[in-house]
């Protein structure tokens, strides 16, 4: 009985040591795993399978949300009467973004160009295309600023022409032509006068030269050498550096494309990426932890400064010419046009520029934008970024068609690009880089409290085993004794005093 006993102890101490060992080198291996793991997916590399076709086409639903600014009131303003505007849309368009032209190189890099096309979704949009809407001519109140350096006539022709072309300080435009252009020959004429000013040809549209068309030729690392450099801008249309702005370090082209980062992020470190839309190199900074759909991420936004003038934020100061914080002037890359960008309705912007229009409501809520990036593998799980584009307004002597308007920055639109993990894609990562790693990490710990039970159990069993058998020897000794005390009663009952038996026959 006590040799059964003890083949049982060895065989659960066996196994429980084996259990044990087997959970602590899991505890060691699944980092090594997951590292392991996360490398192969976020590396742009052929052999990586879906992680690549994921990468080269996106295959997740990205949108751009369009809010126009009609003017209310254009005579009082020609009159010089504050701009009164009230916000129209979202004009919501599904964007579709796709790599091609793909090369990799032998020093680690891939050059592509991004393509991007944008289809109208009535579903989401609280208007349609065709809505009439009232806005600043942008070709008359560009080409007015234009001129109010050049001679008196070149004012006299403009004048005419404004006239002849029937173009006015404000338009009626549809949400399309206003957005993806419409044709005018008085485009053809401003481009006839001042040759080489704008980028349009025929057509004039805020996005005319966004659908169907690319952000340039990017070449960026592969990370196959070395992960931590994977996503990173080598070169923009080959170029280390722009030539837009008056610092060097203005001009720094940096950190990622905007779509991925590299992996196992830490709170301290910014996102960088480089926009060609904004013509420069932008950082979003850690806010706080949030988690998209069971997905732990780290939230980024936008800092105060990022738009902030030299005078509130030194490093700024190559952004400059610049005008109150909170507006970036961009027309040394938008062809000297008056042009800014900001945050929606000025959020986070000095005062001042809220108080020279009325209509506008800056929400923290409605107007900063973030992003929820997985910290693990450096991939956006979730974002919203939004941009406002406004315009300089003001009455130009010697254009009558500009009248006494005041000078203001004239907000336009604000747009809010946007994109998520959805579908399949949400899935496989979801699977793979949460599900997977909880598994394994719960594994090793059961595995471990498993192995100490059998070998607690192991341990113990053989003095059970011992106190079983003494129980049950000294359960059946007493119970013989009873029964042997209880028969020599009743024989010395039976037995006379003389030594004979008494028997008793009842008939």
């Amino acid at each position: 009985m006590a040799n059964v006993g003890n083949k049982r102890s060895v065989i659960l101490g066996v196994v429980g040591l084996l259990l044990v060992a087997f959970g602590a080198v899991l505890v060691f291996l699944v980092p090594v795993i997951m590292k392991q793991q996360v490398e192969k997916n976020v590396r742009i590399d052929p052999s990586s399978g879906f992680a690549y076709e994921m990468w080269r086409d996106l295959p997740v639903p990205f949108y751009m949300s369009m809010y126009i600014f009609e003017v209310m009131n254009p005579k009082e303003v020609l009159l010089g009467e504050k701009p009164r505007l009230e916000e129209r849309g979202p004009y919501v368009y599904r964007e579709r973004k796709q790599k091609v032209n793909i090369t990799f190189h032998d020093n680690s890099t891939v050059s592509f160009v991004e393509t991007r096309t944008f289809q109208f979704d009535p579903e989401k949009s609280a208007g349609r295309e065709e809505d009439y809407l009232v806005v600043p001519n942008i070709l008359l109140m560009v080409s007015a600023q234009m001129s109010k350096d050049l001679s008196f006539a070149i004012k006299i022709l403009l004048n005419a022409a404004y006239v002849m072309y029937d173009q006015k300080a404000f338009m009626n435009r549809t949400v399309k032509e206003i957005l993806w252009g419409y044709s005018d020959p008085f485009l053809d004429l401003i481009n006839t006068l001042l040759p080489g000013k704008l980028p349009f040809k025929g057509k004039f549209g805020l996005f005319a030269d966004f659908n169907n068309s690319n952000t340039g030729i990017f070449t960026v690392n592969t990370g196959v050498e070395d992960i931590s450099k994977v996503q990173m801008v080598d070169t923009w249309n080959g170029l280390t550096e722009v030539n837009y702005w008056t610092s060097e370090q203005a001009n720094m082209i940096n950190g990622t494309a905007g779509q991925m980062w590299p992996p196992f992020r830490s709170p301290s470190q910014p996102l960088e990426f480089y926009s060609p839309d904004a013509c420069r190199s932008m950082k979003l900074v850690y806010e706080k932890e949030h988690s998209f759909r069971g997905i732990p991420t780290f939230r980024y936004s936008a800092p105060n400064y990022l738009f902030a003038n030299g005078s509130d934020y030194p490093p700024n100061e190559g952004f400059c010419p610049c005008v109150a914080s909170g507006v970036m002037n961009v027309s040394s890359c938008r062809f000297s046009a008056p042009l800014f960008l900001s945050f929606p309705h000025f959020y986070n912007a000095d005062p001042a520029f809220l108080e020279s229009v009325d209509g506008l409501h800056p929400s923290e809520a409605l107007h900063s934008l973030f992003l929820d990036l997985h910290p693990l593998t450096g991939i956006p799980m979730n974002c919203s970024i939004k941009m406002q584009l406004s315009l300089l307004t003001m009455g130009v002597s010697g254009i009558t068609q500009t009248g006494d308007i005041k000078p203001v920055i004239l907000p336009i639109l604000w747009f809010a690009e946007s994109g998520y993990l959805d579908g399949p894609v949400f899935n496989t990562y979801y699977n793979t880089l949460i599900v997977l790693p909880v598994v394994l990490d719960y594994l090793q710990y059961i595995l471990i409290a498993l192995g100490l039970c059998f070998i607690l159990v192991a341990a113990v069993l053989p003095f059970i085993s011992k106190e079983k058998f003494t129980l049950f020897w000294s359960s059946n000794k007493k119970k013989f004794d009873e029964n042997y005390d209880i028969t020599k009663a009743q024989k010395e009952k039976l037995t006379a005093s003389n030594g004979t038996v008494l028997l008793e026959a009842k008939l």
